[in-house]
């Protein structure tokens, strides 16, 4: 409770609205089909694009032809689909959630993401869509062809925590700084939404976002104890899980803790 500026009356404080849920790595109409069935609020996807300009639903920039990596960039959708049969093309994903779930689009590649964006404003809507990825030029892009087409408040998030298994020490060194102090890429890419993976989150990236006002998407959430902490409201925007039963149950208990 607390007082109206000008009147003594208590007046009830609402509580902070419940973290919002996201089915992650929904690569396959059967993986699709699960999220659907639940009450989470996005489904989560990589898309990735063919040699063809074909944009599939996919999550590693390379795939195994003939005992070789082979970088998916290079395949043709005929070539791809002969080694992934079940591989859903991102239209078939668009489709299956509209009107039904909002979608978190993680966008793999780079080039041509203000088309992707534009194709899943069209299908979904603005308001149903969250748009992340690991490259600022990519948010940039996205961020650019939002505003000049009317959609300012879609959410378009710049991902923290890549992997960088492979890089040189400097180069690891120096990806890590720009994650945990993110302040200059941030605002160079204009991005609106702020993505970490959870170990950053905890290290102060949760802390950038409330000083900057901006929300914030944490990935990926599984142990019951990071599900528990996660999911108190007010704590992050949304929360992508592998795990979104257990998610479910663990947000439900909290909300009937709030309002019994």
């Amino acid at each position: 409770m607390r007082h109206r500026p000008g009147n003594p009356t208590l007046v009830p404080v609402p509580p902070p609205a419940p973290v919002q849920l996201s089915a992650h790595r929904c690569l396959t109409r059967q993986a699709v089909d699960r999220a659907l069935a639940l009450d989470v609020d996005f489904v989560e996807f990589d898309v990735e694009r063919c040699a063809d300009g074909t944009l599939v639903v996919f999550h590693d920039s390379v795939v195994e032809v003939g005992g070789e990596e082979v970088p998916l960039a290079s395949l043709s959708l005929d070539a791809l689909r002969a080694v992934v049969p079940d591989l859903m093309l991102y239209d078939e994903v668009l489709d299956a959630l509209a009107g039904r779930r909002r979608a978190h689009l993680d966008l793999k590649f780079v080039g041509s993401c203000a088309e992707a964006t534009a194709r899943a404003v069209e299908r979904l809507g603005a308001d149903n869509l969250v748009v992340t990825t690991l490259d600022d030029d990519a948010v940039r892009e996205v961020r650019g062809w939002a505003e000049a087409h009317g959609h300012p408040d879609l959410l378009v998030g710049l991902s923290l925590g890549r992997r960088v298994t492979g890089f040189p020490v400097w180069r690891q060194l120096r990806v890590r700084a720009s994650e945990v102090w993110p302040h200059l890429r941030y605002r160079q890419s204009r991005a609106n939404l702020v993505v970490a993976h959870h170990w950053l989150a905890r290290a102060g990236v949760a802390g950038f976002a409330r000083r900057r006002r901006l929300p914030l998407l944490v990935w990926t959430i599984d142990t019951p104890r990071s599900l528990r902490y996660w999911l108190r409201p007010g704590r992050a925007f949304l929360v992508t899980t592998n795990r979104p039963e257990e998610a479910l149950a663990v947000r439900g208990r909290r909300t009937a803790r709030m309002w019994g």
